[in-house]
């Protein structure tokens, strides 16, 4: 495997241009109007793990954006990894913030990737990671490095709540039979510090109503008279959180897993500067639960966050009006045995209850999924920490994640399958947000580091 270097060195520029091809296609799943781009997205990735070596590859139609398989099987008696990722991407919105084009992708130099890093929409998240396991195939197959059976499960739903994935898994369990699922859609802590991430966070999504008067009113005549739905709905968001932070929806945190004073001083090792924190997202303090850190904060427990809220004018000029109505959505980010179907039902429970006469409430449950901790002893995570070793010359640091893959565990259910997670992005690539971006480097190296997790997983079963 000495030569995984040297192809990858000799094949750079076009890796990086089919990735840039890719990524060029606004394949936004939350958005009907780019439909056609997200299914000619499935395609190519189609072409893509075909010419990377698969011997069959299928795109499988779903109730929504559809899922593509691939395999290549050359001997049942070996184990079978399953790479899993998805090829649609979150909306590019606010635009103008964006300092180039989201879909006209640009490699630029950066104080921390000197070396470029590719800037657009889902060059991280996660047509770039996951472009680099196509990549790890070409290369194992080019060259019969490939030492056991690899399948391929590339969703187009993943950013809206992998709404179809659960009843693919479910019909077609034989077809998916593994012995470990290999996901690249999380990151690393440095550069020069690899990390797998062992934890996630489950999440719920709701949306949230409040209406009070059947039209908009004239504030003058009839404020202070009735019930604003923004006054009210704001009243309402602010008590979810009490003075330290808590949230205060009754039983939220009755099934939170705390970790022993021991479990954190490990996480605490992880090198982390609040200064530099704070200075990349020009902010002058942190801000959260009291007692504990700000790593703690958003990894090992659960948030409550507004993501979104509108009601009443909001265009040029005055109009003053009290508004009919207001709209929230909100996200709760959950930790492993906190079941996400029972915390929508208790905020549903709770923001019902709270509402004040006057005005009626209605909740409307997105999506969500359960948190998910793997082990560090396991075959799977044995044979990733040796994979950074080769790449890297340093062992890797296990690493709660403060991010959700409500699929995971759907994945852990379905098809007892443990999962493994070797991201090779960074904090500071803005995925979400405008300006996400990929370091070169970084993808590159995933590249390099993933033939030697085949290779160790694979020994693992002599």
């Amino acid at each position: 495997m000495q030569s995984i270097q040297s192809y990858i060195d000799n094949h750079k520029d076009r890796f990086l241009n089919e990735l840039i091809e890719l990524l060029k296609i606004p394949s936004i799943s939350a958005d009907s109007a780019y439909k056609n781009d997200v299914l000619k997205t499935a395609d190519a990735i189609k072409i893509s793990l075909e010419k990377a070596g698969c011997d069959h590859v299928e795109v499988c139609e779903t109730e929504g954006y559809p899922i593509v398989y691939g395999e290549k099987i050359f001997d049942k008696n070996l184990p079978t990894v399953l790479v899993y990722g998805h090829y649609d991407v979150q909306p590019p919105d606010p635009l103008d913030l964006w300092n180039s084009p989201p879909f006209e992708p640009v490699i630029q130099k950066t104080d921390l990737h000197p070396e470029g890093a590719i800037f657009a929409r889902g060059a991280c998240d996660d047509k770039g990671q996951m472009y680099m396991h196509v990549k790890a195939l070409e290369y194992m197959t080019a060259n019969n490095e490939l030492p056991c059976n690899v399948k391929f499960m590339i969703e187009g739903e993943e950013e809206v709540g992998s709404v179809n994935l659960a009843k693919f898994v479910a019909a077609n369990r034989e077809k998916l039979t593994n012995d470990v699922i290999l996901i690249s859609d999380t990151g690393m802590i440095a550069k020069d510090v690899p990390s797998i991430t062992t934890g996630l966070r489950g999440l719920s999504y709701v949306e949230v109503e409040v209406t009070g008067p059947n039209r908009d009113l004239h504030s003058g005549l009839y404020g202070g008279a009735v019930a604003n739905p923004i006054n009210v709905l704001t009243k309402m968001i602010a008590s979810l959180h009490d003075e330290n932070n808590h949230i205060t929806i009754p039983g939220f945190y009755d099934n939170v897993e705390n970790l022993s004073d021991a479990e954190r001083a490990e996480m605490a090792k992880a090198p982390f500067s609040l200064e530099a924190y704070k200075k990349s997202l020009d902010i002058n303090a942190v801000y959260g639960e009291a007692g504990y850190s700000t790593n703690e904060r958003n990894s090992i427990r659960p948030t409550l966050d507004v993501n979104g809220i509108w009601g009443g004018y909001t265009g040029e000029g005055a109009k003053t009006v009290i508004a009919s109505q207001a709209f929230a959505k909100i996200s709760m980010r959950l930790v492993p045995n906190q079941d996400w179907e029972e915390i929508t039902d208790l905020f549903k429970t709770h923001f019902e209850r709270i509402a004040p006469d006057g005005v009626t409430v209605k909740v409307t449950p997105h999506h969500g999924g359960q948190g998910y901790v793997t082990p560090i002893d396991s075959v799977g995570y044995r044979a990733a920490s040796k994979a950074y070793e080769e790449t890297f010359a340093k062992t890797p640091i296990p690493q709660r994640s403060g991010g959700s893959i409500p699929i995971v565990s759907l994945f852990e259910k379905e098809l007892k399958s443990k999962t493994i997670l070797m991201g090779f992005g960074l904090d500071s690539d803005a995925i979400h947000s405008p300006n996400e971006h990929f370091g070169v480097w970084n993808f590159l190296k995933g590249i390099e580091t993933i033939p030697w997790f085949y290779k160790y997983f694979t020994e693992s079963f002599k």
